[in-house]
């Protein structure tokens, strides 16, 4: 099987940002190589050097479009890209040494994310199948392990969720598998409402269960939770809507919001929720709290 391998110019500062941002969108791989044939000597303890000027490449499945994927890295990142490319290029020997690398993850206390070729560790768990490399989220990122871990905490029993920005619907079908009646997903990408539904296909989720709607064709609901893990800069712009998709009572969860940005995304939250604690994962941060 051929892939698509996105390549990105970029400096040492951009390295984590992007890596990040890709990983997020589904990419199965991202590696760095030197741009310039510049020599790295000595490198300190404990310290992994990059290039003044370094080439990430990131690989994606074969039928990934190029175009969204530039689109999502854009709204992830907040910034133009730098120079960029992406090829299809032949399949690869290290496919299955890649696969073989991958392994079921736990969040929480019941749930399982537990990819296709794999025995999921505990059968009478809340096993939810997803593989790495579908676009828009796969749980590997911490803003999305933090939005599962708190899904698995809460009491979702006959409740009517709201995956805001639902990607490869995966905090929505979470939600499901973990007891609540309804989820409904939103994205401003058609693809990513396919991944939805597709996913949501191979987890034994009926279409009825799982709605899925572009933004503006969005209906009037007030939802009992109501989960976002986009950007921070839609967050707080989108305070006032996003509240108001919550009923009196209801619980609100927010993630893809790095650290030094929590404390605004709570401010513009602060007045219609209770808000707990920040909960804080390698540099990024979940906002969680109960509408007044």
């Amino acid at each position: 099987m051929p892939w698509l391998q996105v390549r990105l110019a970029i400096s040492p500062e951009q390295a984590e940002t992007y890596e990040d941002a890709l990983l997020e969108i589904g990419a199965v791989s991202v590696t760095f190589m030197d741009a310039e044939d510049q020599p790295i000597f000595e490198p300190d303890l404990n310290t992994t050097p990059l290039w003044s000027h370094t080439h990430l490449l990131a690989l994606f499945e074969a039928d990934t479009q190029a175009e969204p994927v530039f689109a999502h890295l854009q709204l992830l990142t907040g910034a133009p890209l730098p120079e960029h490319h992406a090829e299809v290029i032949a399949d690869q020997d290290w496919e299955r040494s890649w696969m073989d690398n991958f392994h079921p993850m736990r969040f929480g206390e019941r749930l399982w994310i537990v990819p296709s070729w794999h025995a999921a560790p505990e059968p009478n768990a809340v096993n939810l199948l997803l593989d790495p490399g579908l676009a828009f989220g796969t749980g590997t990122h911490p803003t999305t392990a933090l939005c599962l871990e708190w899904l698995d905490s809460q009491p979702l029993a006959g409740c009517q969720v709201l995956d805001f920005g639902c990607g490869s619907g995966i905090l929505a079908i979470a939600a499901l598998l973990l007891g609540a009646q309804l989820a409904v997903g939103t994205d401003i990408d058609v693809q990513a409402l396919e991944a939805s539904r597709d996913n949501a296909g191979r987890n034994g989720i009926a279409d009825e269960r799982f709605p899925l709607y572009l933004p503006e064709s969005l209906p009037p609901l007030q939802a009992d939770v109501l989960v976002a893990n986009i950007l921070a800069g839609p967050l707080v712009s989108l305070a006032p809507q996003l509240s108001g998709l919550v009923k009196s009572g209801g619980r609100l969860a927010l993630s893809g919001i790095l650290a030094e940005q929590g404390e605004e995304v709570a401010a513009a939250y602060a007045k219609d929720f209770e808000l707990d604690p920040i909960a804080n994962r390698d540099g990024w941060v979940r906002i969680s709290g109960r509408r007044r």
